[in-house]
């Protein structure tokens, strides 16, 4: 499917995409504030499992964001047989990174985590966790790779049914293991690392039997599973290996940025662990343009139209601020009732809505920031992108640090970061998309 530089198209095509992260982001929201009622320090491990845990997950969706972006170019070209070897190729290579992730939290996760963490409760209760998610990478990992394939080609209301079912699935287990209900054990946090992974697997199998059965499928010759020919791997890696590492940079700074919480206090901890989740949810009509912008760019670069690629990202830029603004009103305006909705301890309510104010201002950054940037990842030029999320991470980190180590600076100077970071990533991105030299790069 070619798509069109026009306002319908780019909803046509993001539209499924932000009901299935709501879906999705949802479950994000729904464990913090089951795991709110554990305590603080649950919750704050949950934190610092979490993003340790989605950190390494990046470097899977940061190459199936790679594998989307060449499957959107050979889909813009009408090279349609050529998409299920890329798929295939996708998933033998996600299958190893799992395996590879799967033994470095077996055995150096515990020992790097213990370095850094100076609350037990939370080291423990951190530790407990990823005992239980690091057998989630595979399914995880192939549920993402599955996402790809249907982002690039552009059949994105799959993704509704296929984030709705991991999600239902998800908050039922959630209920039931975290808690006790229905004859089950009460496993706390390890009951929301163990629904997690059963969601995964069970929408892995969604995929599986859809891809299957959908007649329209075979002229992309998927599922084929081929013996694997390194030759196909030149274009793929090419394009999907710095995304790789600056999804795995973004979350590492992020997971850098919750330790530097950490120091200031277990209160500040869980309060941001909060935060994270409520701005994880206001940040999805984003992702969704973000993602889609990935194969709306490069779609188009792949039907030689390279022209129109400016007018677009202006277009999603548009529709992304808007309803950025939108949003953000519900943020600034019931703070408190957005904190009660997660805990009902009345000093961490408090510490919560001043971070929530300040992701307001985070969110437009991200809006500006991310469509430029996924608009420069779609053209091919993904080893620019790395540079310049290098450089703003950094900046990030150190402004981080210096707030809240050296300058004893409250959480909530620190979360202000984040509006350094996000704008710091459009500006750059901007600069490199007006000189024109990605127009002659090929994949």
């Amino acid at each position: 499917m070619q798509v069109e530089n026009t306002y319908k198209s780019i909803w046509r095509i993001t539209y499924p995409i932000v009901i299935g992260l709501m879906a999705q982001n949802l479950m994000v929201v729904i464990d913090t504030a089951f795991l709110g009622r554990l305590g603080e320090i649950t919750l704050g491990a949950s934190a610092i499992g979490g993003i340790f845990y989605l950190s390494l997950v990046m470097l899977g969706a940061g190459f199936a964001v790679g594998v989307q972006i060449v499957i959107g170019r050979r889909n813009g070209e009408g090279k349609y047989r050529q998409i299920g070897s890329v798929f295939d190729h996708a998933v033998y290579f996600m299958s190893v990174l799992a395996l590879g992730l799967f033994l470095f939290l077996t055995y150096i996760a515990p020992i790097f985590l213990s370095w850094f963490l100076q609350s037990e409760g939370v080291l423990a209760e951190s530790l407990v966790f990823l005992e239980y998610r690091r057998f989630g990478f595979l399914f995880g990992f192939l549920v993402l790779t599955f996402n790809s394939f249907y982002i690039g080609i552009a059949r994105t209301r799959l993704l509704i049914v296929s984030t709705s079912v991991m999600a239902a699935t998800n908050i039922l287990l959630d209920y039931t293991l975290i808690f006790g209900h229905f004859g089950m054990p009460a496993m706390g946090i390890a009951g929301a690392a163990m629904a997690t992974n059963i969601a995964e697997g069970v929408t892995f199998l969604f995929f599986i039997v859809y891809s299957i059965k959908n007649k329209a499928l075979p002229n992309y010759r998927l599922l084929r599973f081929n013996h694997p020919n390194w030759l196909h791997y030149k274009p793929l890696m090419k394009v999907a290996v710095p995304v790789m590492f600056q999804y795995f940079l973004s979350f590492a700074a992020w997971f850098v940025f919750f330790m530097v919480i950490e120091q200031i206090g277990e209160t500040a901890l869980a309060a941001s662990n909060i935060t994270r989740s409520f701005y994880m949810l206001l940040m999805i009509p984003v992702w969704g343009l973000s993602s889609a912008t990935n194969t709306l760019v490069s779609n188009i670069i792949g039907q030689g139209r390279s022209e129109e690629v400016i007018p677009l990202i202006k277009k999603v830029l548009v529709i992304g601020i808007l309803s950025t603004l939108v949003i953000v009103q519900l943020n600034l305006y019931t703070p408190g009732q957005i904190a009660a909705l997660f805990t009902n301890e009345a000093h961490l309510i408090e510490a919560t809505i001043p971070l929530l104010r300040v992701i307001s201002l985070a969110l437009v950054a991200f809006s500006f920031g991310m469509i430029l940037f996924s608009g420069l990842s779609g053209t091919g030029k993904n080893h620019v992108a790395l540079a310049i999320e290098i450089l703003s991470i950094s900046f990030y980190l150190i402004s981080a640090f210096v707030l809240a180590v050296v300058l004893d600076g409250s959480a909530a100077m620190v979360w202000f970061v984040e509006v350094i970071y996000f704008t710091m990533l459009g500006l750059g991105s901007l600069a490199y998309l007006r000189t024109g030299r990605w127009k002659v790069y090929r994949i």
